[in-house]
């Protein structure tokens, strides 16, 4: 099918399309005579698959790191994205989970300092009538 087919297929834009092959999340699609790309059903699956882990909060960069491996969801959609051998480095999954935490605390410190702001006695107002 050709690209507006399987963006609407997938729930997507032709752009997007586009980009997730400019960014190596999708192989380069196979093209008609004509220059047109084509897409099968498996490529559907594997844009479902990186919608998915878009919407999970995972970034174009995280899943480009492990686009490699995006296959593996499609052939078994039940797979967890499990933690890495004892000793390996820690997974694009983990690497995520703590940049949230740590933008978590650094909003919420955030958000606290605002609120003591909002609710300590104007200081700068100075005496009435000036």
């Amino acid at each position: 099918m050709r690209i507006g087919d399987a963006a609407a297929a997938a729930g997507t834009t032709p752009r997007a399309l586009r980009f997730y092959e400019e960014r190596g999340l999708l192989p380069p699609a196979h093209r008609t005579s004509t220059g047109q790309r084509v897409y099968a059903e498996r490529d559907l699956a594997r844009i479902r698959v990186i919608r998915r882990l878009l919407s999970l909060g995972l970034t174009v960069e995280d899943v480009r790191a492990c686009a490699d491996r995006i296959d593996l969801l499609v052939t078994d959609p039940g797979r967890r994205c499990g933690t890495p051998a004892p000793g390996a480095a820690p997974g694009v999954v983990r690497l995520r989970i703590d940049a949230l935490d740590a933008e978590i605390t650094r909003l919420t410190a955030l958000r606290d300092s605002l609120a003591r702001q909002v609710a300590a006695p104007e200081r700068a107002a100075g005496p009435a009538g000036h």
